[in-house]
């Protein structure tokens, strides 16, 4: 885990401690970039109705793809302390994969903050919507896995999680 002590101060807090707004205002505008990826693990059965475009609901690569891309321009909705950005780019994919369906999604923006959450709030709907349409084949899939890839842009710099 973590260590408190080791945190630096916590940016989303007022002097009192009350949940606050970050102020961007006096940030440069930059480009960035981010791309989360999640997986949905199902039974071989519900992998197969997937493949076989056998699903009751319809096509949940397809559906859950645009989940996605919807979900990316709504974060600062979801999210109470997110920024409203206007992203200049969002995209999700999908592959069907032996043990269930791994989405990936990436997401740019020119902005003073970053598109994190947005790029981890369009995975996570993806991943949400194909158990939707899955659910009916498989009601014990896993959502899993949900994590940040990479992110370029701003002062925090670079980051790319390890292939490990």
């Amino acid at each position: 885990m973590f260590s408190l002590c080791a945190m630096k101060k916590l940016t989303h807090t007022d002097a009192r401690g009350r949940v606050a707004m970050v102020d961007t205002g006096a940030k440069t505008e930059t480009a960035r970039r981010a791309v989360a990826s999640a997986r949905v693990l199902m039974s071989a059965e519900a992998v197969a109705a997937v493949r076989g475009a056998r699903t009751p609901k319809g096509d949940p690569v397809e559906t859950a793809r645009l989940a996605g891309i919807m979900a990316a321009k709504r974060t600062a909705e979801l999210i109470p302390l997110c920024h409203t950005l206007a992203l200049t780019h969002a995209d999700v994919s999908a592959s069907v994969e032996d043990w269930g369906v791994r989405l990936e999604a990436e997401v740019s923006t020119r902005a003073q903050t970053g598109v994190e959450m947005e790029a981890l709030t369009a995975v996570s709907v993806a991943a949400l919507t194909v158990y939707d349409m899955c659910k009916a084949v498989d009601k014990s899939m896993t959502i899993t896995d949900v994590r940040l890839e990479m992110k370029t842009g701003g002062k925090s710099g670079d980051f790319r999680r390890d292939a490990g």
